[in-house]
């Protein structure tokens, strides 16, 4: 019998993967990942993800479905891999995806560790992505429920993590899920899906950084693409691209930010038109469908985790970074955001992290 390790956040997802789990034979060791603490970034834990009320219902569904459940402590590496992270790239001007990092790091990095020095085999998690051997590799598709799909935030996964992954439910819809739960008598068959980034549960992220940082972040000029200042802003860190509101400009017609200068503390603002471009330049990129990728295909890239993917042509540069150029213009093409590539039937051939946009040489 194959041992595996879940990952239990509380969540009905990751109760009902574990449901599944060990429906299907697995010898199962539940497990829920303390990530920070109330220090780390100033937030309370009953307004988190990772609450009290969490932890207790991962252990009672790990109770009722018979297996022993654990509580390991990651903070270290969470504010390391995350946190930090995350700050530095608000701080140079990025909007970043922490979930990913989370993914990368914590889940599939140092869960995935714990698994196997527990004896597991298997890793498994209340993600809605479908893993796939073909040949002798490991795929990575999109879900059936496209509505919960979570293959955008998990490119970075590589052939081992892959080949010791499970995803029970890739295949199911997310009504299907709470169906499971509830009739399998689960506590948290009606729990609300989660929102928000488990340490910014209020939408607060420049709290947070402050908080953290105890630094303050300086005011600086708000320019239009000609140079000219229109006004002044309260530190980079509160804006991202094609942001509209909070901008403080009293104009005669709606501006969005379209550029973040952190060399120069400097903010852009322009016209919606001004926000889309065809380009972009990704780097650190996964390809989970080759070991060596094509000089150049077609295929459909995303760059936004709820975003349908549009037509384009990616190029493998040299110097390991990809090129994408969409066949339209996308708005808003953000760095610090992931661009993850497919292709028609819903694969992911792979992803990585915008450096660059429209004509910008990263």
């Amino acid at each position: 019998m194959s041992r595996a390790l879940i990952a239990m956040s509380g969540g009905v997802d990751s109760s009902v993967a574990a449901y599944l789990t060990k429906e299907a034979g697995y010898d199962c060791i539940g497990a829920t990942m303390r990530l920070f603490t109330n220090d780390d970034a100033n937030v309370s834990r009953e307004k988190s993800c990772c609450s009290v009320e969490d932890t207790e219902l991962a252990r009672a569904a790990a109770f009722r479905l018979g297996f022993p459940y654990y509580v390991f402590d990651f903070t270290g590496d969470f504010r390391e891999k995350v946190i930090e992270p995350f700050i530095a790239a608000y701080e140079n001007g990025r909007t970043p995806n922490p979930c990913i990092n989370c993914n990368r790091y914590l889940k599939f990095e140092s869960l995935f560790r714990r698994a196997r020095e527990l004896g597991c085999e298997y890793i498994v998690t209340g993600h809605y992505a479908v893993i796939e051997e073909k040949n002798g590799r490991m795929l990575l598709k999109k879900a059936v429920d496209e509505t919960k799909d979570q293959s955008y935030v998990l490119y970075s996964l590589t052939q081992e993590q892959l080949r010791h992954t499970l995803f029970p439910l890739g295949g199911t819809e997310k009504t299907e899920t709470r169906r499971i739960a509830a009739e399998s008598g689960l506590a948290n068959a009606d729990k609300p899906d989660s929102q928000d980034i488990c340490f910014v549960p209020d939408g607060d992220y420049a709290a947070v950084l402050r908080n953290y940082t105890g630094r303050t972040y300086p005011a600086g000029e708000i320019r239009d693409k000609y140079g000219r200042v229109l006004g002044t802003h309260g530190g980079i860190i509160h804006y991202t691209m094609g942001q509209r509101k909070g901008i403080g400009l009293a104009l005669p017609a709606p501006v969005y930010v379209t550029d973040i200068i952190p060399e120069t503390n400097t903010i852009v603002v322009g016209p919606n038109e001004d926000l889309f471009t065809r380009t972009l330049i990704a780097d650190d990129f996964n390809w989970i469908a080759f070991d060596t990728p094509p000089e150049k295909l077609r295929a459909r890239a995303k760059i936004r985790y709820k975003q349908p993917e549009k037509d384009a042509e990616v190029s493998a540069l040299p110097d390991g970074r990809v090129k994408i150029v969409f066949d339209e213009p996308v708005r808003a093409v953000t760095k610090g955001q992931a661009a993850v590539v497919y292709d028609d039937e819903g694969y992911v051939l792979g992803g990585g992290t915008i450096c660059a946009k429209g004509d910008e040489d990263a």
